[in-house]
């Protein structure tokens, strides 16, 4: 599991230190994605990723304040959604007790909404130039999620971002662009590597423009 990605490159005589800070806050598909974006930016910006994996929205409401830290951020990309809107079953026996049948939604609309508009209200204290990822495709034969709950969720965040003034980069339109063969397997929210370097190109585009602004 990624815990921590750190670009500490040189530049001609310019030291990492010297470069903006890059926070990347999200779920599994960032961790899959945040070695691209740093390559990409390598030589322009240090890209951390928090520690492990932000999971839903509620744990990330319990642990933003030790993910943010005492760093002076540049830049911050973030990202819930795939974790709040999946259906877990204590009993079920596929990964995660995913159970979209049986199980119990882990984060309703209704709180995911209320829970980002509490964790936007605390990243604008930190001044940095923030950035929300649309949660990405939920495909046919998922196991704990409904197809078309990503873009109710994603209805949701918006909302909340517009009413903040943030910029959304949308990973779901991205991603639902993607073939089949770019998803790890049927029914697998996952991507290949080639299909987190795809995103990864989304991702270090908004992060540059945004450093750029």
């Amino acid at each position: 599991m990624l815990v921590l990605l750190l670009c500490s490159v040189f530049v001609g005589t310019v030291h990492a230190q010297d470069l903006p800070e890059v926070l990347i806050i999200g779920d599994s598909i960032s961790i899959g994605y945040t070695p691209a974006v740093a390559a990409e930016l390598e030589g322009k910006a240090v890209v951390r990723h928090n520690p492990g994996n932000a999971q839903d929205s509620g744990t990330g409401l319990k642990k933003l304040d030790r993910w943010i830290g005492t760093e002076q951020w540049d830049v911050i990309h973030f990202n819930w959604g795939l974790w709040d809107l999946c259906y877990r079953h204590p009993q079920s026996k596929v990964q995660g007790n995913r159970d979209k049948v049986n199980g119990t939604l882990t984060t309703s609309v209704e709180q995911y909404e209320q829970n980002l508009d509490e964790i936007v209200s605390r990243l604008k204290k930190t001044n940095a130039k923030l950035i929300w990822a649309h949660t990405t495709t939920v495909p046919e034969g998922e196991a704990g999620r409904k197809v078309g709950d990503d873009t109710i969720y994603n209805e949701a965040a918006e909302r909340v971002m517009i009413k903040h003034g943030i910029a959304v980069n949308d990973l779901n339109q991205v991603s639902d662009s993607f073939a089949a063969g770019l998803f790890v397997a049927p029914g697998n929210v996952h991507f290949t590597a080639e299909g987190s370097k795809k995103l990864a190109a989304a991702v270090s585009n908004a992060i540059s423009n945004a450093l750029q602004e």
